[in-house]
């Protein structure tokens, strides 16, 4: 029954525009990261720091906004 009702919400999730897709995406991380593990977020920002210093040393090379998003609405797309 469960199975059924996320499979329902899904298929009419994917139907929903980018950006309302987007926007319930982002409502639905917020919502699962009510209460923090101090230990992930740690580890997270330590990873952020290493990417950002990879990037600003040269290591890693960046990629433009709009090809992240081209990329992103292609994978998206039913």
């Amino acid at each position: 029954m469960m199975a059924n009702a996320i499979e329902e919400i899904t298929t009419k999730a994917m139907s929903l525009p980018l950006q309302q897709r987007l926007a319930l995406a982002g409502f639905l991380l917020e919502s699962a990261e009510a209460a923090p593990d101090p230990e992930a977020e740690a580890a997270w920002n330590s990873e952020i720091e290493d990417r950002i210093q990879a990037i600003d040393e040269g290591r890693v090379p960046g990629v433009p906004y709009d090809d992240v998003l081209r990329d992103a609405e292609r994978r998206l797309a039913p």
